[in-house]
């Protein structure tokens, strides 16, 4: 029969066996003679404790278990024998340390803790790092970006913060990095723990702490150092996303212009790669585009990354060299191309074809504007496009069209068709302005015009314009299809286009188009006839005098009904001759005959 025996180790109470308890005390005392008194040997031996009575725990259900030899040996088998390890103060140089590796070896498993050495705030992120083997910046810069597009980034901070317990004792913090909790890794551990607090001690600057108000001083300067570093990395982030952002927009925007690229459902892709925009092919001025801009934005993601990870390697000289002289050619060509396209807008030019008008004087002209089916579904519809017409020909299609009604001392109406264009000079302004393609069309008293104009691809987009001017001589009818509405031009002092309906007559006066038949209460240009207004005047006093005629009969009525006298009917005998008078008063009246055969009346 062995005895047992009752030992506190690590802070835990267990029994056991006598065997078993030589063999634990001569196993710390070899730990302790390889520590050979070194610094940190008491916290290495209380950490060793600690482990050990774990391993013991997690093989023990109940309080009085006994620790059995055999249990003795598997927990030694974990920890490892002294002698297996070299417990000296130099480093092996083929040992990777805990801070530069997140790989788990065979004989460790990983917790989640917070590591608060290696933290900026409370040790989330790292400790979270350590956890999916993932670098800790990759984790606080996802953290800033939810604060900064969803504002959750914060909460789960706090919320990680509150439920992560933090790695507090050596075991801990190896069982944070996935390496085996034994005597060479604890007391590694250690020795690093007391060479960081020795370093910190050796370089600490102990003037600023010979009082107490130095060292609030120092404490707030610690803290503004914080808020600083933090801002610091916050403006590196902002950095990288700007400069990502920049980068895949320009390769978005390059492929959708080049023309080996598949993005030809975008509506300018045509008109780009047509040559609409410029003598040179396209692709080269978005190359250059993309250089000139990409390459800055490529610097702005090298100094986030600067300012996130200080330790970030440099690209080197001679990568920086060539970049800024590409970025400087590529911005030089750029240029030059800019001036040049804008040197093909600087003269406008015109030419002006007269076109008479031949109809009867007493017929009133329709105004009209009409599409083409091919381009376009109605007249309401104002498009710029590149397109193909009924013949298959690249083309540019325009609704800049406009029509103004102008008065001429002419017996005869008529009107021009003005078409303009820019170019380089006034000659080529006006070439480019005559190849422009509009068509017009009179029936009898109709005018009808085309509501877009056309022009080769060829001929680039150089602001192509067509405007019609209508000349009309005083004494002319004519009437506006509502379809001229989007087109009208003219000045409203001179001719004011009623939208309210297409049905006004509008006549050409001395120094203005009157409308015949407009209603009164849009004679906001005074173009509207005195006869209108005299008819509505008319009409308004009419209805005016019936209502106060219904009005007066109707006092009238009433008033009689209430003021009438009694009325009553008299018979006179003068000369023998019987004489019947009706006689009104509201009193008793008494008819007398004189001598002299004259009738009185008396009350």
């Amino acid at each position: 029969m062995n005895k047992t025996v009752n030992i506190n180790l690590g802070g835990l109470f267990f029994y056991i066996d006598e065997d078993a308890y030589q063999k634990m005390t001569r196993y710390f005392a070899a730990i302790k003679r390889s520590l050979n008194n070194s610094n940190g040997q008491d916290e290495i031996i209380k950490d060793i404790e600690m482990r050990v009575a774990e391993l013991i725990s997690e093989k023990h259900t109940t309080d009085k278990q006994v620790i059995s030899m055999q249990e003795l040996d598997e927990v030694i088998a974990v920890m490892g024998q002294p002698e297996d390890y070299r417990l000296d103060n130099e480093e092996s140089d083929t040992k990777s340390t805990a801070s530069s590796t997140y790989t788990t070896n065979a004989n460790g498993s990983k917790k989640l803790f917070r590591d608060r050495e290696n933290g900026m705030i409370g040790g989330v992120m790292a400790g979270l790092g350590y956890y999916f083997g993932v670098e800790k910046v990759w984790l606080r810069l996802a953290l800033l970006l939810l604060l900064i597009f969803y504002g959750t980034g914060l909460l789960i901070y706090i919320i990680l913060w509150i439920v992560i317990p933090e790695a507090v004792s050596t075991s801990e913090k190896l069982e944070m990095r996935g390496e085996p909790i034994n005597l060479s890794n604890i007391e590694k551990q250690v020795r690093e723990g007391i060479e960081t607090v020795s370093d910190k001690i050796k370089n600490a600057n102990y003037d600023k702490f010979s009082s107490e108000v130095g060292k609030v001083g120092s404490s707030f300067g610690d803290f503004i150092i914080v808020l600083l570093g933090l801002f610091a990395k916050f403006i590196g982030v902002l950095l990288i996303l700007i400069g990502a952002g920049i980068i895949i927009t320009l390769i978005i925007g390059l492929l959708s212009t080049s023309s080996i690229v598949v993005f030809d459902g975008i509506p300018w892709n045509t008109f780009l790669t047509g040559g609409g925009f410029t003598d040179y092919p396209i692709w080269i001025v978005g190359l250059l585009i993309f250089l000139s801009v990409s390459i800055p934005a490529f610097g702005l993601i090298l100094l986030g990354l600067r300012m996130l990870v200080p330790t970030t390697k440099s690209i080197g000289s001679t990568a920086k060299y060539t970049l800024t002289a590409v970025c400087i050619m590529a911005t030089i060509a750029l240029f030059a191309i800019g001036m040049d396209y804008a040197s093909a807008f600087s003269v406008e030019g015109r030419t002006v074809t007269k076109q008479p008008i031949f109809y009867n004087p007493k017929d009133t002209l329709t105004i009209k504007f009409v599409h083409n089916d091919f381009f376009a579904k109605s007249t309401d519809e104002d498009n710029f496009m590149i397109t193909e017409d009924s013949l298959k020909r690249k083309i540019i299609y325009n609704n800049e069209v406009e029509i103004e009604i102008l008065q001429t001392e002419s017996i005869s109406p008529y009107f021009e068709i003005e078409k303009q264009a820019k170019g380089r000079n006034m000659n080529d302004a006006r070439e480019k302005a005559s190849k422009i393609i509009y068509n017009y069309k009179i029936q009898g008293n109709n005018l009808i015009f085309d509501n877009y104009l056309t022009t080769d691809l060829k001929n680039k987009y150089r602001d192509q314009e067509v405007t019609i001017k209508l000349y009309l001589p005083k004494g002319t009818y004519f009437k506006v299809d509502k379809s001229v509405q989007d087109y009208d031009r003219s000045d409203n002092e001179y001719f004011n286009l009623h939208y309210s309906s297409d049905d006004y007559i509008y006549k050409v006066e001395k120094n203005k188009v009157a409308c015949l038949n407009c209603p009164a209460d849009e004679n906001e240009y005074d173009d509207i006839t005195n006869a209108a207004i005299q008819e509505a005047e008319a009409e308004a006093e009419r209805v005016a005098s019936e209502v106060a005629e219904e009005a007066s009969g109707i006092i009238e009525t009433e008033t009689n009904s209430r003021t009438a006298p009694e009325t009553k009917t008299v018979s006179v005998k003068v000369n023998g001759k019987e004489i019947l008078r009706s006689e009104t008063n509201s009193k008793t009246t008494k008819l007398e005959i004189n001598e002299d055969g004259i009738i009185t009346k008396t009350k």
